[in-house]
């Protein structure tokens, strides 16, 4: 009973450190509908100010986390205007969105490359290798401190964009873009700023991400399989569909990793991803596709 019951535990505090890695991937689709398949090194570029951070200065990787964010949230900004505000009025938006993210994960992997080098590098905190007992059951302290720090922040994330009034307007141009503008919606300042919300989500991810996993610039490639598969079964777009896809997923993944072994674990994800698309491609949460 306390292997299951610290099974579940560390699932749902990697749950919520994946949903957090997703957010700002389903929260861009959903505004601009673009498959951004570079949020994975913005991640792991987030986790590289940390780390710099504390091997420079000791400050903590939690501490920083605004710094990060705030990082990521600049660069959002200025990819938005340099690259994807040219390609708007495009016929081939969508086509060419996915190839301008895939340079642009190309570009930073290479850049961190550079900088860092492949080695690979994790920041350690004091509590990195701590742990808290609660009589039988053993939780690892920075996958708890990980997972509390998630959850807080998709919880502000959940409550600015339902009490917000720019929360609204992100929320009216996912659900229509063009009435949203009929409304009086300034939908390019929303999808500006909305491109650098999800980028300093990414951010505040990577700082977590940086003590919980070892890290080196090519890391993005295996996250971007996973982060597809929990926006695609969440429903594309769908924020609340993405976070209930992850603590599911990452509950299962858990299970299966402590039963059937790490290899198991990961082809959880895949797994999910191709049964939902066989029986319901259009995700949890998604609204029903209509046969032409």
């Amino acid at each position: 009973m306390i292997d299951i019951l610290q099974v579940l535990v560390l699932g749902l505090a990697l749950g919520g450190v994946y949903a957090l890695m997703a957010s700002g991937l389903t929260l861009i689709f959903g505004v601009m509908r673009i498959v951004n398949l570079a949020h994975p090194i913005m991640i792991l570029t987030g986790a590289f100010v940390s780390y710099w951070l504390f091997t420079l200065y000791g400050i903590d990787p939690i501490l920083s986390m605004p710094v990060a964010a705030l990082v990521l949230f600049v660069i959002g900004l200025v990819l938005y205007k340099l690259v994807f505000a040219r390609e708007a009025a495009s016929a081939k938006y969508s086509e060419m969105t996915v190839l301008l993210t895939f340079a642009l994960a190309m570009s930073f992997d290479g850049l961190l490359g550079a900088l860092f080098s492949n080695t690979q590098r994790v920041t350690t905190p004091s509590y990195g290798t701590q742990a808290i007992f609660l009589g039988d059951l053993f939780i690892p302290t920075a996958q708890l401190y990980a997972g509390i720090a998630s959850f807080v922040i998709i919880g502000g994330l959940m409550l600015f964009l339902r009490y917000t009034r720019f929360g609204y307007a992100i929320r009216a141009t996912t659900q229509n873009r063009a009435a949203a503008q009929l409304m009086g919606v300034n939908v390019e300042f929303v999808s500006l700023v909305t491109f650098g919300i999800g980028l300093a989500l990414a951010g505040a991810a990577g700082s977590l991400v940086s003590f919980i996993f070892s890290f080196f610039p090519a890391k993005h490639w295996e996250w971007i399989a996973i982060l597809m598969s929990l926006v695609v079964l969440g429903g594309m777009g769908k924020l609340m569909g993405t976070i209930v896809a992850a603590l599911l997923l990452s509950v299962i993944a858990a299970f299966v990793g402590t039963y059937a072994g790490s290899t198991w674990s990961t082809m959880t994800f895949f797994l999910a991803l191709f049964v939902m698309l066989l029986v319901r491609p259009q995700g949890l949460f998604g609204d029903r596709i209509e046969e032409a």
